[in-house]
């Protein structure tokens, strides 16, 4: 069985009020890129990788207006590809949905979330993800209210050899302190990013716990934002949200290599998932976001991980169509996991 998870910039824009794919030459929100070259792009990529399901990060919204399961159905259709159909949890008002795209020939799925409906005052016992958690996020003896911007997607998922098995896909909050201006309003912001995402970790935390304990094959995967090492602030904290999602190293934990790579040895060469363009300091930086984490029982099959990066991986290099769609469809690169279930 192979799973992807894949973050698509702007695939929103790629659809027009109908929910199908607009091939012209109008801008994607890409630098420089048309929707008709990034939808080409896409359609290599996701020909190429070829996996059974996809967990898509900042999939196309879901309102009144649009569908986000139609328009990827309607994606999926256009290039012929076996993982055609779409599901969707709860929706959010970012234009950036977390939805799975499927093979319903090999995989039944159903969006199939855990936890209590909790109100505006929350709870701090794992609420329902379109809910309020409560914690206690500056040690001030005062809980404070966290919500998740982009509710997390959890789905039942059973495959074509009868074995059951969870999925979360996750996009945690940027950590980035959009709007702030000066030093000391970025420093303060950025400080307040960090603890809601932490706080937004420690919620998934607990959640990946329960299963864990009750014995389900889990996989946890998506766009987390963070990774050991990469925010200065991450001292203040003591540990990156990636850590506290995967748990520490032992029975009860998560893995995927990448991240226990770079929680190892936070200096020297690291796998990277993205790769962004800095317009004032013109150049590009790269960065570990993406990861797909499982459960020891399935750790014990021998999974199998690879990033689709364009420069790094030399299958993906060495294809110039290939290497030129990576580059043209997103900032993120696609990250893979063939595992036998």
């Amino acid at each position: 069985m192979r799973i992807a998870t894949y973050n698509v910039e702007w695939f929103s824009n790629l659809f027009d009020t109908t929910d199908h794919l607009l091939m012209d030459d109008g801008w994607s929100g890409r630098q420089d890129v048309t929707r008709a070259q990034q939808i080409e792009a896409l359609g290599i990529v996701f020909t190429a990788v070829d996996a059974d399901a996809w967990m898509i990060i900042e999939a196309p919204d879901q309102n009144g207006k649009h569908s986000t399961e139609m328009a990827l159905e309607n994606f999926a259709a256009a290039f012929e590809l076996h993982a055609s159909k779409a599901l969707l949890g709860f929706g959010n008002d970012t234009q950036q949905e977390i939805a799975l795209l499927y093979d319903p020939k090999k995989l039944r799925a159903r969006h199939d979330p855990q936890g209590v409906e909790i109100g505006q005052k929350g709870a701090a016992d794992t609420p329902r993800f379109d809910g309020v958690f409560r914690i206690d996020l500056d040690v001030d003896a005062t809980q404070d209210t966290v919500r998740f911007s982009k509710p997390p997607l959890e789905v039942a998922l059973t495959t074509d050899k009868g074995n059951d098995l969870r999925l979360i896909g996750a996009h945690l909050k940027s950590k980035a302190p959009h709007g702030a201006r000066g030093r000391d309003a970025v420093m303060r912001l950025s400080i307040a990013n960090r603890r809601k995402q932490l706080a937004q970790a420690i919620w998934l935390r607990q959640r990946v716990e329960q299963h864990l304990d009750q014995g389900d094959p889990l996989i946890l995967l998506g766009d987390l934002n963070d990774g050991p090492g990469l925010d200065e602030y991450e001292n203040l904290f003591g540990r990156s949200s990636v850590e506290i999602v995967m748990g520490e190293e032992g029975e009860n934990c998560l893995f995927d290599p990448h991240a226990r790579q770079a929680a190892r040895a936070r200096f020297g060469p690291q796998a990277t998932t993205s790769r962004f363009y800095l317009s004032k300091k013109k150049k590009y930086i790269q960065a570990l976001l993406d990861y797909i984490m499982v459960s020891p029982d399935l750790r014990s099959k021998n999974p199998q991980w690879r990033i689709w990066h364009p420069f790094d991986d030399p299958d993906c290099f060495s294809i110039p169509e290939l290497r030129g769609a990576l580059l043209t469809a997103s900032d993120h690169f696609p990250v893979v996991l063939d595992v036998d279930v």
